[in-house]
């Protein structure tokens, strides 16, 4: 899956690869410009940027319908696209990768779709209690009109998964399984693995969300053994827009389309319209083709880096981090689980998170503030809200060294 390059991931170690990333070339660490924000939006490298406009300028046509050179290039590019995704999530068949425009998409594709097939009235979907809003809304709109009920499994104090409650609220009439990988809130990393077999072993299908996952862990869904995995190219140093997801193929044949329209039909008449096989009844309309041009260079070029380079970069930022971050007076990190990729969110005595978020600002240290499409996780642990540093590929030491500069400096604002 990964094909590590020696010269990247050197550039990786020693911080150079932000030279890869234009934005910070015209806003570069003399102009000030500290972002720690990858967890809501990664930065694009130059060869994502490239690629779309490359193709814009010379490839550029609707695909599947065009016989001439332009479209036909199109095509496979696209279709290409599809198979780059497959080879990266480790996938059987290229026909298991359906485009969707993110997480979000691809989440409410399959409760309008796999879950309404699945659950009725009485029946139970389980989620926990750390997920992103995209991974509740679906499934509380799929329980409301079916009947069904969401099941929450509880987190530790330490923003864990509390794996027993997990084992002990998973029952028979649990239909479904939906699972954050990592918690964009916390950065806890879940045991995916071990929640898909505990579910196997009761017959459920598991839904895994793994928006968070997979700029930092590598992805094999063979291995995983989960029904479905669904992520968004721009948080891997995609562009916006496009998303991926993935799933069994005896699942996907045995689910009704999600939309009408172009492209996904064999055949219609004013009495009757068959649909085409997957993926294609899943991508109603002329579809992001360009994005899917740009997540394949995304793909191209973390691959390149390589994930075991990047899963140590990560785990020394997120240990240096939070060990500047404990020291200083004032400041609870929130969300100190063992496993984890580089995601502080944190509270800073009694000043708002907005504020800091604000202030921060100011110093060009550019965080996120708020609940982070994730309430129920700030109600677990009594806050409105929490500052949330998110590091990717690009960032450095110095840029954690910068940030807690920022919150002294703030501190000093507020005379604490």
């Amino acid at each position: 899956m990964s094909h590590t390059n020696n010269s990247l991931t050197h550039r990786l170690k020693d911080g150079a690869l932000r030279r890869d990333f234009p934005i910070f070339r015209t806003n570069s660490r003399d102009n000030g410009l500290i972002y720690l924000d990858s967890g809501a939006s990664a930065q694009k490298p130059h060869s994502v940027l490239t690629s779309i406009q490359d193709f814009y300028d010379s490839a550029y046509a609707n695909i599947h319908r065009g016989v001439y050179q332009l479209s036909e290039e199109a095509t496979l590019r696209y279709e290409g696209g599809r198979e780059r995704v497959r080879r990266f999530l480790n996938a059987r068949r290229v026909e298991e990768i359906v485009f969707v425009r993110g997480t979000t998409e691809a989440i409410n594709l399959l409760a309008s779709t796999f879950g309404r097939s699945k659950v009725g009235p009485g029946d139970e979907i389980l989620i926990t209690h750390m997920e992103h809003h995209s991974n509740i809304v679906p499934w509380q709109m799929l329980c409301q009109s079916t009947g069904a009920h969401l099941v929450v499994v509880p987190i530790t104090d330490d923003g864990a998964l509390d794996l027993e409650e997990f084992e002990r609220l998973l029952g028979p009439r649990t239909k479904l399984v939906s699972v954050a990988h990592v918690s964009n809130a916390l950065g806890t990393i879940n045991p995916v693995k071990e929640i898909v077999r505990l579910a196997h072993d009761k017959g459920v299908p598991v839904v895994i969300d793994g928006a968070q996952a997979v700029p930092h862990l590598p992805v094999d869904v063979q291995d995983l053994d989960c029904d479905f995995y669904v992520f968004s190219g721009h948080k891997i140093y995609g562009p916006t827009g496009i998303g991926a997801l993935y799933g069994k193929a005896g699942h996907l044949a045995a689910m009704p389309p999600y939309q009408g329209g172009g492209d996904m039909i064999e055949s219609v008449t004013f009495d009757k319209t068959t649909y085409a096989p997957v993926p294609a009844r899943f991508e109603a309309g002329t579809p992001n083709i360009a994005g899917v041009v740009g997540l394949t260079a995304a793909l191209d070029y973390v691959d390149a880096v390589g994930f075991e380079a990047i899963q140590e970069h990560g785990e020394d930022l997120l240990e240096h981090g939070t060990r500047l971050l404990e020291e200083i007076p004032g400041l609870r990190i929130v969300g100190t689980a063992a496993r984890k990729v580089p995601v502080f969110s944190f509270v800073l005595d009694d000043i708002h998170p907005h504020d800091v978020g604000t202030f921060l600002a100011g110093a060009n240290v550019a965080v996120r503030a708020g609940h982070h499409c994730a309430q129920p996780v700030m109600e677990r642990f009594g806050v409105p809200a929490t500052t949330r540093a998110s590091l990717g590929i690009y960032n450095t030491r110095e840029d954690l060294q910068a940030l807690v500069d920022a919150i002294l400096q703030l501190r000093r604002f507020f005379g604490k």
